[in-house]
């Protein structure tokens, strides 16, 4: 197993996949570095040797990856916050920030329905009961 940025790469994965696990890494910045790096993409990871691997490396630092970017993102996520933008404060009320409909959906951001009124009386006592214990 190849080790690149932090990130173990199974033996029998290609190149271009392999790099695709790497976060911030897709598949058209992962294409670039190999055409860049005038790889062959049908190569697999166990046939690159330690040489490749290393020019790999080098042209990955140039590319925001793994902790950077989560840190790049949160930092500019706490700056909307703290400019009190309208994007910021849907972040920090867990709605979707980018225009999105919430009457219905966003079911990810808002998490699990719960049921306001319509309630028997039955479920109610229950309810009151439960919570005075």
């Amino acid at each position: 197993m190849a080790r690149i940025t932090g990130i173990e790469l199974n033996d029998n994965w290609k190149i271009d996949y392999a790099l695709t696990r790497i976060k911030g890494i897709g598949w058209p910045t992962s294409k670039k570095i190999l055409a860049l790096l005038k790889f062959d993409l049908t190569k697999r990871i166990k046939d690159l040797s330690a040489e490749e691997l290393n020019t790999i490396t080098t042209k990955l630092e140039e590319f925001p990856t793994e902790g950077d970017l989560a840190r790049r993102v949160k930092g500019n996520i706490t700056r909307l916050q703290a400019i009190g933008s309208y994007r910021g404060l849907r972040h920090s009320k867990g709605l979707p920030a980018r225009g999105q409909r919430t009457k219905t959906n966003a079911r990810t951001k808002r998490g699990k329905r719960k049921t306001v009124g319509a309630f028997k009386k039955e479920a109610l006592t229950k309810q009151a009961s439960a919570s005075a214990k």
